[in-house]
């Protein structure tokens, strides 16, 4: 068989393929799984309670069932969710968007793989003919990114600054000094490797790094003077599914930024619901894509969560169900880690929101895709540090990424019963030793 090089980059072995593998199939026979990979969210009881609740309603609504599950929506989304959800923010937080400011995809992976490769790859005006790139300012970053450019080269990054605050901890910081010199370089319209959005996360997935209101709007400012969008992946983030366990960080939206939002970590994982608030025109052109690439979105997350959103009563969920059992769960993750690793050099990044916790293993003597398979063996799923540090010019030479950290972390997710959870951290624990712990 014969592929395209579109067919070739996207068939490949890639970090999110592994990942998803993990998620999905079995491990050998006799291995007892402690799935501390994926992103496979906790189950609230809370939460299921009322997606239950709202699919009882519409089961027994005349026939608002078979009319849900029966006509094509709109590219652009299910109307009166995209109506909802645009009258909801734009009450509660004085955001001044209306329902041509809200997009819905079939899930935020393929929001951002819209958004990436709108504003990255090959532009032509005239005949001048060059290259924009996605720049992310905060590496490390969420692995299902390396690998979503169509075409090769089009990201960039700028490896984070780390400080150490005791006690095993340490916290990534955006250097923003670099990012200005870094656009300073590449802005330039027409030349080569200009930038042509820029993209965080908040949460960061994997570090659980979680940005501050001034560190966003700092950020917006950048792309504002530059003339491009600022790409915030809100997945695990305000006002839902508000895994974040900082004060400093309130929902921030203005037409320099694209906020792509998700109904994943906050119960539907299995129903692709990726929500995207940005200007008209880039609505409009989410929505063209979707016509050519999916015709619409699925249309059962929208129905399921559309009067939890409007009513307020999801982000109420979210407040006091979802965020408080992730908080429980991150202190407990440290109080193991500290307990396990005792005596062996370790720290993590500390923990201010999502699902992970991001362990730094700085005596590891093999590199973490080898530890993976280690780790593997003993029915330990983790994923390795190094497929979350991509975008910088000297990997397409074979060397590593040029950031301490690159191959001596592991992204765990905490999400698991805590027997699972706790087993999995003992397991790591005694393999670090026997690797240079």
């Amino acid at each position: 068989m014969k592929l395209s090089d579109f067919g070739s980059k996207l068939t490949a072995r890639s970090g999110i393929l592994r990942l998803m593998d993990d998620l999905g199939k079995p491990l050998p026979e006799g291995i007892v799984p402690y799935p501390l990979g994926g992103g496979n969210p906790a189950r609230i009881p809370q939460v299921e309670a009322a997606y239950r609740h709202e699919m009882e309603k519409l089961l027994s609504h005349g026939e608002d069932f078979e009319n849900a599950i029966a006509h094509y929506d709109a590219p652009q989304g299910r109307m009166r969710f995209v109506e909802q959800v645009s009258s909801y923010l734009s009450r509660t937080y004085g955001w001044k968007i209306g329902p041509e400011n809200v997009a819905v995809l079939n899930g935020s992976q393929s929001a951002m793989f819209d958004l990436f490769n709108m504003f990255s790859g090959t532009f032509t005006k005239g005949s001048l003919i060059w290259r924009k790139t996605i720049l992310f300012p905060l590496m490390p970053e969420y692995v299902g990114y390396a690998d979503q450019g169509i075409e090769r080269d089009t990201f960039a990054s700028l490896p984070s600054r780390c400080e150490y605050i005791g006690d095993h901890t340490f916290k990534y910081f955006i250097d923003f000094p670099l990012l200005e010199k870094y656009l300073d370089e590449h802005g330039k319209e027409g030349k080569d490797g200009q930038v042509g959005a820029i993209c965080v996360t908040r949460p960061t997935n994997p570090s659980g790094n979680v940005l501050t209101d001034e560190e966003i709007r700092r950020l917006s400012r950048l792309a504002h003077e530059c003339g491009i969008p600022l790409i915030v992946d809100n997945a695990y983030g305000l006002p839902f599914p508000d895994i974040v366990f900082v004060d400093h960080a309130e929902p921030i939206w203005n037409e320099d930024i694209v906020l792509s939002m998700s109904l994943s970590k906050i119960g539907l994982p299995a129903i692709r619901t990726g929500i995207v608030i940005a200007s008209k025109e880039i609505v409009a052109a989410l929505s063209n894509i979707n016509a050519i690439v999916a015709l619409t979105s699925g249309s059962m997350g929208q129905v399921l969560a559309g009067d939890l959103i409007e009513s307020g009563v999801l982000v109420k969920l979210a407040r006091n169900a979802v965020q408080p059992y992730y908080q429980r769960r991150a202190v407990q993750t440290q109080k193991w880690i500290n307990t396990f690793f005792e005596g062996t050099s370790y720290a993590f990044h500390k923990m201010e929101g999502s699902i992970f916790c991001w362990l730094y293993l700085p005596d590891l003597r093999i590199g973490t895709c080898r530890f993976y398979e280690v780790l593997k063996g003993r029915g330990v799923i983790t994923v390795p540090g190094e497929y979350s540090f991509f975008g910088h010019p000297d990997q397409r030479d074979g060397k590593p990424y040029p950031h301490p950290h690159y191959d001596k972390c592991l992204r765990l997710n905490y999400s698991a019963p805590e027997a699972q959870v706790e087993t999995g951290l003992r397991i790591i624990a005694e393999e670090y030793r026997n690797y240079g712990g």
